[in-house]
Order: C-alpha cells, then sequence, then structure tokens
C-alpha cells in the first residue's frame, strides 16, 4: 500500500480543486481494495508502483486522493487534483492520467471507470460546444420533433451522384439530417471533394421540393490535422453556413482530432462519431468506462454531440440505465449520473442564477415539455438560458443509431424521455420496400403517431408508407434478442 495516496473520509476533495472518479475494481489474489486503489491513484497521478526518493513538498500536492472506499460494490473513490492537467483545456491529457496506464496493472482483474466530476472551477477551463442542437434546430425551424436523420447505405460503395441521390430522396420524404456513414472518406470511388459538391447539388434541389431546409454531417477525420482542416475548410466553401457539420470519429482519431476542428471551426456543429467505443463501455467488459464517462468528456471536448446508444432498443448491445444516463448527461445543467450529481456550470452551483435555471430546467421536464425545444415551440420564454450560456457548459446533443427503423421509433422516445436528440437510422430507412423517400416518409408518419398518441397500427390505415414499414419491420427489423446490464451501475448521488 503506498499511504500518502489514501485519504479516507477526507473532506478536502469537495472544495473545488479536485476532479472526482469512481472506479470499479477487482483485484487478483488477495490484494485488498486499499492497496490497489493507492496504486492505481499513484499510477494515474504523480507516482509509480513504488516510493520514490525524488518527491518534493510541491509534487506531494499534486497526488490523487482515495477518499472512499465501498468494499461491497467493489468501488473505489478518488480525487485528482485538476491543476495537474494540462491548462490548456486538453482532455485528451485527462484520459492519458485517468484512463490510461491503470488499465493495464497487473494487480487488476477488473478496473472500470463508471463516473466523473467536474467542479465548476475546473470547468472554466475547457471549451464546451460553441454550437448546439438549439442552433441547428434554429436552422431547419423545427422545434416539435426530434432532428430525424440518415446514414447513407450502404455504408460504402456508392459514387459521389449515387450517395448524393440517396441524400435527395431522404431529405425529399421528410427527413432533415443525412450523415456520412463513419468509414466514408476520401476513397476512388467517391472522391470526397465531388460528394461534397454532389450533397450541395442534392441538397438545393430537396429543398426547392420540400420547401425546408436540410443538413448534412460530413467525415473530415483523416490521416492528419493538415488534411482535415482542408476538408473542412473545402466544405466550408462548398456548403451554406448551418446546412453541414463535421463529423470526426472521436475514438479511432482521438481527442486531439476533435478538439482541433472545434477550435478552428467553432461555428460548425461538431459530430462525435464513437466507433470502436464498445471495447471499453459494454457493461460486460471489466476494462474500460461507461458510456457516461466517454459522454461527458465529449461535452468537455466541445462536441456538438455524441452517439449514445439506443439503451438496448436497436441493433448495438446497451442498457436503457447507461444509455439514457448518458444521453440526460449531456443534455442537462444539472444532469444526475450513476455516482455524481453533475452541474455544468463554470460559476458555482449556488449562484442565485444557476439555482433559478436549474429550477426552470426541472419544471420543463417534468411538465413533459422535454427542454428548449418543445419550451420554444410551446412559446415559454428561455431567454434566460440563452443569456447563461457565457457561463455554463453548453450541451452535446445525443446521436440515436444502431438498429432503430420506424416500428422502434416510439419505444425508444418514451425510454429516452426526451424529443431532443438527431436518429440517425440507416438500414431502417433504406430497406423500407417502397424505398428510401418512403422510409424517411414513414419516420416522420410514426413519430406524428407517437406525439398524437396514437398506436402506429391505428396511424398506419390512412398513412401507407407508416402501414408498409410495419409490415415490414415487424417481420425482419426488430432485435429480438437482448442482454440486461441495468445492474451493473447504480446511483448512490455520492456528493
Amino acid at each position: 500500500m503506498q499511504e500518502q495516496y489514501l485519504y479516507l473520509g477526507n473532506e478536502e476533495v469537495f472544495n473545488g480543486q479536485y476532479m472526482l472518479a469512481v472506479f470499479k475494481v477487482v483485484p487478483y489474489g488477495d490484494i485488498t481494495l486499499e492497496d490497489v486503489a493507492t496504486e492505481i491513484a499513484a499510477e494515474s497521478s504523480s507516482g509509480s508502483n513504488l516510493k520514490v526518493g525524488t518527491l518534493t513538498s510541491y509534487s506531494k500536492t499534486c497526488d490523487a486522493r482515495v477518499y472512499k472506499v465501498d468494499h461491497d460494490n467493489n468501488l473505489v473513490y478518488i480525487a485528482y487534483p485538476w491543476l495537474i492537467f494540462d491548462r490548456g483545456g486538453n482532455v485528451q491529457n485527462i484520459l492519458t492520467f485517468i484512463a490510461g496506464n491503470v488499465f493495464g496493472m497487473a494487480e487488476l482483474k477488473e478496473c472500470k471507470l463508471l463516473d466523473v466530476w467536474f467542479p465548476s472551477q475546473m470547468l472554466d477551463q475547457y471549451d464546451g460546444p460553441s454550437v448546439t442542437l438549439d442552433d441547428m434546430r434554429d436552422y431547419l425551424k423545427n422545434y416539435d420533433r426530434p432532428v430525424l436523420g440518415t446514414i447513407i447505405k450502404p455504408k460504402i460503395g456508392l459514387t459521389s451522384t449515387e450517395y448524393a441521390e440517396v441524400c435527395y430522396d431522404f431529405w425529399a420524404g421528410g427527413g432533415d439530417f443525412v450523415k456520412n456513414d463513419e468509414p466514408q472518406a476520401d476513397q476512388t470511388f467517391s472522391p470526397f471533394e465531388k460528394m461534397v459538391v454532389s450533397v450541395r447539388e442534392a441538397m438545393d434541389r430537396a429543398e426547392d421540393a420540400t420547401g425546408h431546409t436540410k443538413v448534412h454531417s460530413f467525415n473530415v477525420s483523416a490521416a492528419d490535422f493538415d488534411t482535415m482542416i482542408r476538408r473542412a475548410e473545402y466544405i466550408s466553401n462548398v456548403m451554406k453556413p448551418g446546412s453541414y457539420a463535421f463529423l470526426v470519429d472521436g475514438i479511432t482519431s482521438g481527442w486531439t482530432a476533435v478538439q482541433t476542428i472545434r477550435r478552428h471551426f467553432p461555428h460548425v456543429f461538431l459530430h462525435y462519431h464513437r466507433a470502436g467505443h464498445g471495447a471499453f463501455t459494454r457493461a460486460e467488459n471489466p476494462i474500460g468506462y461507461s458510456v457516461l464517462v466517454l459522454s461527458k468528456f465529449a461535452r468537455l471536448a466541445g462536441a456538438s454531440g455524441i452517439h449514445t446508444g439506443t439503451a438496448g432498443i436497436g441493433k448495438m448491445a446497451g442498457d436503457a440505465t447507461d444509455d439514457i444516463t448518458a444521453a440526460h448527461g449531456i443534455l442537462k445543467l444539472k444532469s444526475h449520473g450513476h455516482y455524481f450529481d453533475q452541474v455544468w456550470s463554470e460559476i458555482p452551483e449556488t449562484d442565485s442564477d444557476v439555482v433559478a435555471e436549474i429550477k426552470k430546467e426541472e419544471e420543463l421536464w417534468n411538465s413533459g415539455a422535454h427542454g428548449i425545444a418543445m419550451s420554444r415551440a410551446k412559446g415559454i420564454d428561455t431567454t434566460l438560458e440563452r443569456k447563461m450560456s457565457w457561463r455554463v457548459i453548453s450541451k452535446t446533443a445525443p446521436i440515436i443509431s444502431g438498429g432503430l427503423n420506424p416500428v422502434l421509433l416510439p419505444k425508444f422516445l418514451d425510454t429516452i424521455g426526451t424529443i431532443d436528440f438527431i436518429t440517425t437510422m440507416g438500414g431502417g430507412v433504406h430497406s423500407h420496400p417502397q424505398g428510401t423517400k418512403a422510409g424517411a416518409t414513414a419516420v416522420v408518419q410514426a413519430y406524428e403517431a407517437w406525439k398524437s398518441q396514437v398506436s402506429l397500427e391505428d396511424y398506419a390505415k390512412d398513412h401507407p408508407e407508416l402501414e408498409e414499414a410495419i409490415k415490414f419491420y415487424n417481420k425482419h427489423g426488430i432485435q429480438a434478442h437482448r442482454i440486461d446490464n441495468s445492474a451493473v451501475y447504480h446511483n448512490e448521488n455520492a456528493i
């Protein structure tokens, strides 16, 4: 045991100078939780596996502190002095500390970072989103439903022109938002710049046909930052302001890529795709961190939206507890995590303006208004929230993809408890027997049925696209097998 890191019961960790984290830890053999907890604290802050003779009085202030150990649930609570992190607002640096070497420690059979908490003093150092779902809604003039989107399928192999034509069909069918699939880049069969021009032409046609603005999310991930920036600049020159987002494959290209785009293009919606996350976020994985942790750091880094999962309703692994907690955790000013309540304010949560804003937010959610979108649609004044924007870390939109279709949409809406999200159905649109345009229309109709509190079957009686979708997806599209992992996490409101 490295006793210098053990501070059980210490109250100083709540003084605003520490970022808090909770890990689920299972050591090998007879090692006690206290022993392994101090090793984790040392490895993830100032120390090593052995006490060193090069300590200074100041270096000791950089120690992480183990302030609580829960033997019944194998939980270890560690406080990190946030001044040890790169003062440039660098999320990559934080995760290098707390989710880096610790996962390779030989003593650990399990080590899962379940939740984190940021004090307001620390939040003041980080970017947060500069463009939000509210801004996209303003551009789309869409305030009373989710932003309904798609991923073009097949995910790879269409020419630039073929790709754009599928975009047009979706938009013409009533959809709002189209995204590149995450592997799409600058392939020979679909050169990047030609694809961008083709999408602009398809968007213009769709807007003329429908009378509504549309949005496309382009994957700018690349081998180097210079290429990413060149691609982003090209898009900015071709597309209309507000009509495009920049997608970054945040796991495979890295946090630095995410923050590079955030800082170079603060006027653009930053779309964080999390391809690869399942290797460490799945609840049954013993090593890694949770969807909530990933989503919180995406908000801290400045992502306008991040994929948060379908709560076990689509094709991907996931459970309602983790996915919905993550979605609400990045949407709200005050959110309830697995173990911590987070207030995303850069000023103390006791400030009267923050208290008033939290109260208003709770009232809106409890009334069924589900946030700023529905509140603005109902004519409720949201001026205070807008005025608060310089004092809070702006919200990040949940982006929902992975096996959803029109038949599953109402169930997901009931589960997530808000309309403040972006759907990106792929196969659930393009496999519609009548084609992509009808698939998009069926998605819109499924939402209209849910909003009207009418069953899909009744609504479909005079909506043929939805009727065909029900027949098809009830036969082919429902995910039958689910694993319940909901017992892995729980919220005990530790602070």
